[in-house]
């Protein structure tokens, strides 16, 4: 019988913890087979955030380190530069890496570090219970804005592909979604990409994944996704901010 369907081999077999509906366990898949397809488990070594992603250690069959809240690209890079034939990535939500995090992100991109970012961005904290983060939206109902992100007194929110992409550093920036299945495709090639550029040595490559969060957000997670496509990938959109090889080859 032809196999059609399976989960890819960096992946272990550790029932995941996360909310029904949430899109962290695609992104988890997407990551999986782009080290499969590379054949690079056994070199990898995955950073693990404080957040919901934070026993990622028990579903990546590759190495994985555990940092300290934000710290991630600060580990990735010490990882890397110890041991620089090993595949470095790191796997970050917006809380992680856009508040706590944001030197550390911001500093490792402008030395273009040779690692590999995955940012997963659903626009609110979504272990601690929901509260207001970094990315939520103009006006979105969260534990701590009862009364929507008020902009006046709590700015606006930080897009970090844009804010990266001014930076002479990086290597590769994109955003990309898993709310549809072209969006899912999208991602892959984007994630594939990233870890090939790690591999070739062309130094930092973050892949923002917007994502959805239907427990905190309070929808089903049908309406979840569909908020998604009408409310936040307008106001993050979808596409490649940076990509210095291909400039320097005029694509």
């Amino acid at each position: 019988m032809a196999v059609i369907f399976s989960k890819p081999k960096s992946l272990t077999d550790a029932p995941m913890h996360y909310c029904p509906g949430c899109t962290h366990g695609i992104i988890h898949r997407l990551v999986a087979q782009a080290i499969d397809d590379l054949g690079i488990e056994g070199r990898t070594v995955g950073v693990a955030p404080v957040g919901c992603a934070v026993f990622a250690y028990n579903y990546f069959a590759c190495d994985m380190v555990e940092a300290a809240h934000g710290r991630a690209p600060a580990v990735a890079t010490g990882l890397k530069r110890a041991n620089p034939d090993n595949i470095v990535f790191t796997y970050q939500g917006d809380g992680d890496l856009a508040s706590i995090g944001t030197a550390e992100t911001v500093h490792s991109a402008t030395r273009n570090e040779n690692i590999t970012i995955i940012f997963v961005n659903n626009a609110i904290y979504g272990m601690t219970g929901g509260q207001m983060a970094p990315t939520s939206l103009p006006g979105q109902v969260t534990q701590t804005s009862p009364y929507g992100r008020d902009t006046n007194t709590v700015g606006f929110p930080v897009r970090v592909c844009e804010m990266l992409a001014t930076l002479d550093g990086p290597e590769y920036v994109a955003r990309v979604a898993v709310n549809n299945v072209k969006n899912v495709n999208q991602a892959r090639r984007a994630i594939k990409k990233a870890f090939e550029n790690q591999i070739n040595g062309k130094g930092f490559s973050l892949i923002e994944v917007v994502s959805s969060c239907p427990t905190n957000w309070g929808m089903s997670p049908q309406d979840a996704l569909k908020w998604v496509d009408e409310k936040m990938i307008p106001y993050y959109p979808l596409g490649v901010f940076k990509d210095r090889s291909a400039a320097k080859e005029g694509k």
